[in-house]
């Protein structure tokens, strides 16, 4: 099982990222797309990199806006794969 981060690694590593921020245990992003189906459209590129990686985000659709949620579960908090992922999706926009 991954080992979750310190406040003080969480600090570092969310200050390495754009557009996220933390929320509890949970770090997060809102992307905003012209439309609902740039929206799907942006989703669907997100399965591939989460099933190589093994690990999944909690993704919320509103029409337009996609928010993506982070978190290791079994870990009870965030570790460094949580912020891998969050690297990773982020050059998908």
């Amino acid at each position: 099982m991954a080992k979750p981060l310190s406040e003080t690694e969480v600090q570092l590593k969310l200050s390495q990222l754009t557009d996220w921020i933390l929320e509890g245990k949970i770090i997060k992003t809102t992307r905003t797309f012209t439309d609902f189906v740039e929206a799907v459209s942006f989703v669907n590129r997100l399965v591939e990199p989460a099933e190589a990686a093994g690990h999944h985000p909690d993704i919320a659709i509103s029409y337009n806006q996609v928010t993506i949620s982070l978190t290791t579960h079994d870990a009870g908090g965030l570790t460094e794969q949580d912020f891998a992922m969050a690297e990773t999706l982020s050059k998908l926009v």
